[in-house]
């Protein structure tokens, strides 16, 4: 089997929607062929195999940081990536293009898939159809909203990351195309072997910690407001990711006197990512909105106890009193209650730990990039997806 990704972040580039991108790759790549067309960026090589995948980037602009795309950076993606997908499919005969994102991603599956007739698949991700933090997400924009529903209609099959993407894609757009759910995949990784001094953390902190881009739609304010209202002196905030809100959130850790408790660690590599985790006691996510949120699995890997808002994929598999603590949107109150609670009760915070650590192995890549396969193969057999 030949299979083509399409999409404009692949890691180190950007977030939740490249990884996943990526560990479906690196399962497919051991029985099939696999490439890969997305976005280049300063310092990154224009051709490269990477764990078996052939990673084509293109040329893009105004990208200014790993982490987000601008505007611009999205549009000047299409006509590179077009021109690369043209010349790989012309030179190899795929049986299927994955498109990830319908947008910005979807007009270069769309084309490639119709010229070709190859079968798209779009894979959707939750925040390009629905984002509550921008005010041109294309629910709220009637002619992004058209694009989004005629991509979706010529798609040979759509697949969403959870029933909150499935429910928010028939809710604002109303495609006829059917929609399935299949989750994000994960990698369990090798944890490392790491203490707190050797991070120049502390044995008797308590320690929350996040990971994401620093952007509106994460509203990670909603976590550093709450601490103000956490009675302890030991808790400490670490922040692995970058964006364009850091300054902001620095200046609210600030007012609120807890710069010393506020850590911001920047863009963090996969190794040193989870030599933080490993060391964490709790993970807070408390965003406006996740489609999925990869970050929520690497949590649970580790064994760490969840705070997580209610809107979003995420309440597919992370239940409150079980293995979270799952608020409104914007809760501070709960959100620092939720905090304290774990900080205080042993018995709780053991028994999400053990359901975590359980929970995820639902969710592991190879039998999710499985279910990919399964539908490649009956689309272009021309049968109907169940």
């Amino acid at each position: 089997m030949r299979i083509l990704i399409v999409n404009y972040e692949y890691p180190p580039l950007g977030g939740g929607g490249g990884v996943a991108s990526r560990d479906l790759a690196i399962e497919w790549v051991k029985n099939a062929r696999v490439d890969v067309v997305t976005s280049s960026f300063k310092g990154f090589k224009k051709f490269e195999v990477v764990e078996n995948v052939n990673v084509h980037r293109v040329r893009i602009f105004n990208r200014k940081s790993r982490d987000a795309a601008t505007f611009i950076s999205m549009l000047t993606y299409l006509p590179g990536a077009f021109i690369k997908g043209f010349q790989l499919m012309r030179k190899n005969r795929y049986d299927a293009i994955n498109t990830h994102f319908v947008v910005p991603s979807g007009p270069v599956g769309f084309l490639l898939g119709r010229i070709f007739r190859v079968p798209n698949i779009v894979s959707l991700h939750g925040g390009e159809i629905y984002d509550p933090s921008k005010k041109y997400s294309p629910h709220k924009n009637k002619f992004y909203s058209f694009v989004v529903t005629y991509l979706l209609n010529r798609a040979d099959a759509v697949v969403a990351q959870s029933s909150n993407t499935r429910d928010n894609t028939v809710k604002y757009y109303n495609p006829v195309v059917k929609i399935d759910i299949i989750p994000l995949p994960f990698h369990p990784p090798v944890l490392p072997r790491i203490s707190r001094k050797e991070l120049n953390l502390k044995d008797d902190d308590f320690i929350v910690i996040t990971c994401g881009r620093l952007v509106a739609r994460k509203a990670m304010d909603v976590v550093i407001n709450a601490l103000s209202k956490v009675n302890s002196e030991k808790i400490k905030f670490l922040i692995m990711g970058d964006g364009p809100e850091k300054e902001n959130l620095k200046q609210l850790a600030e007012k609120l006197n807890l710069d010393k408790k506020v850590i911001f660690l920047g863009f963090v590599d996969e190794a040193v990512k989870f030599k933080y985790y490993n060391t964490a006691d709790i993970f807070a996510l408390t965003s406006l909105h996740e489609g999925f949120g990869i970050v929520y699995m690497e949590a649970m890997f580790c064994g760490l106890p969840i705070v997580c808002s209610n809107n979003g994929g995420q309440t597919d598999f992370l239940k409150n009193g079980k293995n979270a603590v799952v608020i409104d949107v914007g809760d501070t109150a709960a959100c620092a209650k939720g905090i304290q609670e774990l900080m205080e009760n042993k018995t709780l915070y053991s028994a999400m730990s053990r359901n975590n650590k359980k929970d995820v192995e639902n969710f592991y890549a190879k039998q999710v990039a499985e279910r990919y396969i399964q539908i490649f193969r009956n689309v272009k057999a021309g049968e109907n997806i169940g």
